[in-house]
């Protein structure tokens, strides 16, 4: 069997590790970046009678037309652009790195970054070319970008705006300059617009390569895999022949519809979650030998002290806290762990576990 699989599946592919999802089970959540919050129980019952009429054995609508206004209105997309919806934003870098693939073309991003972008690329066909960011701060190094840029020729270009796994927001001129400078298609990944009052689309429409990404993901609506973009319609009418009918199930399409509805909840949980990111942002900074950077996203990197971070991450996992550990993920991640914002009550269980697990001596 393996001389089968050795000759047929591409070498790059071969490679790779598939993506790993931790098992959570029993454990405080803290490493996916997910709202904590469930909703209110009046909104559940209203919720669970709008999918009791879904017509489960009838396929989607396969523009997901009742989804289109209320997604315009909440994220502020202007009618004279396009909306192209996917199962999750992987679908929607899927959609891209597909219709952008070719001999010879490159997918650029910078790194530490986040990782679906390689991965994908590798999916593809394309070559993934990461520009690491400055190590002190994870801001973008601009003129080996630019020089990249003018190198490399990308296809494709994605920049996270906050950045995961650094929750941090790059420079708005930086940016600017490389979507001026970019060949081609320049994306801006905004899953943790909820989170910060920075974005880019109010832009569109200014640059002919400059496209917007989103989640519902973040703001509470994980579970329904729902992902957008936005931009000109004549780039999405191309990348819309890539994407697979149905895409959008008929639950997702009527739940994300009913929540957009209330969106006045899930904002008032993302406005928690943002407040408690500073609560807990400060208490980090009195534990002595940590470093937390500052974050514009709904979780914060945490640097520890030297060869600290997978005895630390352990330790706290024993207590029943599961955070992400980023040591090994990338060189400039040495010693890092990332720690979602929870409720007040599980971050306050997260920082006793941190605590504890600090004082372990590492065998």
């Amino acid at each position: 069997m393996h001389h089968l699989i050795d000759h047929w599946i591409r070498p790059e592919l071969r490679a790779l590790s598939a993506y790993q999802v931790a098992d959570a089970r029993g454990l405080i959540k803290l490493d996916a970046m997910e709202n904590p919050y469930g909703w209110p129980e009046g909104m559940k019952q209203e919720w669970a009678a709008l999918l009791s009429q879904v017509a489960i054995n009838r396929y989607p609508d396969p523009q997901a037309t009742q989804l289109q206004g209320p997604l315009r209105a909440a994220m502020g997309i202007a009618d004279d652009m396009g909306l192209l919806l996917g199962n999750g934003s992987d679908e929607i870098i899927q959609m891209l790195c597909l219709a952008l693939a070719g001999p010879g073309r490159t997918l650029l991003s910078v790194e530490p970054g986040f990782v679906m972008y390689r991965l994908i690329a590798s999916f593809c066909g394309l070559r993934y070319c990461g520009v690491p960011l400055n190590p002190e701060d994870f801001s973008l190094d601009l003129p080996t970008l630019l020089q990249t840029l003018e190198q490399e020729q990308p296809a494709l270009v994605f920049l996270a705006y906050p950045n995961n796994p650094t929750g941090n927001l790059f420079d708005e001129q930086a940016l600017l300059a490389i979507i001026q400078a970019a060949p081609g298609l320049v994306v801006i990944d905004e899953a943790y617009a909820p989170f910060t009052d920075a974005s880019f689309m109010a832009r569109l429409g200014q640059f002919d390569n400059l496209l917007v990404m989103r989640t519902l993901s973040k703001m509470g609506l994980a579970g329904l895999r729902l992902g957008l973009l936005a931009g000109p319609r004549s780039w999405l009418e191309q990348l819309d022949k890539v994407r697979m009918p149905y895409n959008i199930n008929s639950l997702t399409q009527a739940s994300a519809a009913f929540a957009l509805r209330h969106i006045q909840v899930l904002q008032q949980q993302t406005q928690q979650i943002r407040r408690d990111r500073a609560l807990l942002q400060g208490q980090l900074q009195t534990l002595p030998g940590l470093t937390p950077y500052a974050s514009e996203a709904n979780f914060i990197l945490l640097r520890l002290p030297e060869g600290r971070a997978s005895a630390v991450f352990a330790a706290m996992k024993q207590q029943g806290v599961l955070v992400k550990n980023l040591h090994g993920a990338h060189p400039s991640l040495r010693d890092c762990l990332r720690l979602t914002i929870g409720t007040p009550e599980e971050n306050q269980a997260c920082l006793r576990a941190l605590q504890t697990a600090l004082s372990i001596r590492v065998p």
